[in-house]
């Protein structure tokens, strides 16, 4: 029977010794075993919550042992990881099973030697946290930032553009809902079913739904859901998978029967074929993406929701000569950091460095000149991103602004769960909103005199 705390280990060390994705680690690893749906859910957390924990829990390690975590031989500072991970942050399993099963992890992974210094170490982190005196709550921080940074394991320099923005009581909401696990939101497809009628087909299978205000097509699932595929209404196109603050993207847009619309850097297709249910699938649109197996997904997803106004584009949308003003509308969902997501990424926030978020800035910058280049004179233009930091959103509008005075912002118009700046744009902060971090604003090109 596999073991499923040894099919995470295996995972996270490829994730520690390649740098794989933890979600690319984590499919490879279920690909190569057989577990039932509990396992899964365990395997699932274990490898998730144990990279997204890892700065805290590299700090618990750093004041019991002897050796600092780095100094620790990578594949055992894993299985700590896996240990204290259990014990500290999830609270339905028993501290002798933690302590046991990686105590035997060690042993099954060249660490015999080792077994009694595991089982030390994971007693005394026991005995500490009985005594209220958890090293993690019980430390004298010498700032906010290192405070929250180890509390809720994050890098410091992110840490401190968030209490730049909100400040030091939100910057923590915000990292302790960046460490929850995701919800799934739906996007019903009007085209083929209803959202009563998807409520319905939900609660004949005892899984609870709720509606989202102000997203007609949202709903949120409930609970434990297992597979999607199994899930009544997937294989006959009546929903698809889409966070709430990615279906605003496209109301803002706001496609209408008949039009050209071209989504920019398209894959994996969610706002393509959301333009094309609110057109009513009438009309074209040109799904642009460089990666030839992210649009193969759109396209299947396109098919499963019978889409036939989608046309597949594939190529560097900076190098589209052929949609120069051809389109009254157009989506430059641009590719970001991600930071907005960071709940659902979980190596994300160990991934990214200042210097990077300033690369990412400069390609947003220069897609967003190319994609404007594509819009009818009167047509509309939505910028979008999936992350909450200034340079890759506000500092890339402005200075496209600054550079081109044929254009300007549009202040929303609909209804919206998210109150726009007075400058017009949307930022969708998650632990105000309860959805995805996303930067959205619209802007309309003049018409010449």
């Amino acid at each position: 029977m596999p073991n499923p705390r040894q099919i995470a280990f295996l995972a996270l060390r490829e994730v520690h010794r390649r740098g794989a994705f933890a979600d690319a680690a984590l499919d490879r690893a279920f690909s190569n075993s057989q577990l039932n749906d509990l396992d899964r859910r365990l395997v699932t957390e274990l490898v998730y919550g144990s990279v997204r924990r890892m700065r805290s829990i590299d700090f618990i390690i750093d004041k019991l042992a002897t050796k600092k975590s780095s100094q620790q031989p990578p594949e055992l500072r894993t299985i700590l990881h896996l240990g204290l991970y259990q014990l500290e942050y999830l609270n339905q399993i028993p501290p002798s099973a933690a302590v046991n099963t990686t105590v035997q992890l060690a042993k099954e992974n060249g660490f015999s030697g080792l077994s009694s210094f595991v089982n030390g170490l994971l007693r005394q982190y026991i005995r500490l946290t009985d005594n209220d005196l958890n090293p993690l709550t019980f430390t004298n921080y010498k700032s906010t930032v290192e405070r929250l940074g180890i509390l809720h394991s994050f890098p410091e320099w992110l840490v401190k553009l968030w209490i730049e923005q909100i400040g030091e009581t939100e910057t923590e909401q915000l990292c302790e809902w960046f460490n929850q696990s995701p919800t799934i939101d739906l996007r019903i497809n009007p085209l083929k079913s209803s959202i009563a009628q998807i409520e319905a087909a939900f609660k004949s299978q005892n899984i609870s739904v709720s509606r989202i205000p102000h997203l007609p097509q949202a709903l949120r699932l409930n609970g434990t859901i297992g597979a999607i595929q199994n899930l009544p209404g997937y294989s006959e196109g009546w929903w698809t998978i889409q966070d709430s603050s990615a279906q605003l993207v496209t109301h803002l847009l706001g496609p209408q029967p008949g039009e050209t619309i071209i989504d920019a850097c398209a894959a994996p297709g969610g706002k393509t074929t959301h333009s094309a249910e609110l057109m009513q699938d009438e009309g074209t649109i040109y799904a642009c993406d460089k990666t030839a197996s992210r649009l193969k997904k759109l396209k299947e997803n396109a098919d499963r929701l019978q889409m036939k106004s989608i046309k597949i584009h594939t190529g560097d949308s900076r190098h589209f000569p052929e949609f120069v003003n051809l389109a009254d509308r157009v989506l430059l969902d641009a590719p970001c950091s991600g930071l907005g997501t960071l709940h659902r990424r979980a190596d994300a926030r160990w991934r990214h460095t200042p210097e990077n978020i300033q690369q990412q800035s400069q390609l947003q910058s220069e897609l967003l000149a190319n994609a404007a280049t594509f819009v009818k004179p009167g047509g509309v233009l939505v910028y979008a991103t999936c992350t909450i930091h200034p340079l890759e959103n506000e500092t890339v509008i402005r200075s496209f602004l600054d550079s081109n005075p044929n254009w300007q912002i549009e202040p929303p118009t609909i209804d919206l769960p998210v109150q726009p700046s007075p400058e017009g744009w949307v930022k969708v902060w998650p632990h105000r909103h309860q959805m995805d971090g996303f930067f959205m604003m619209r802007l309309k090109q003049l018409k010449k005199e």
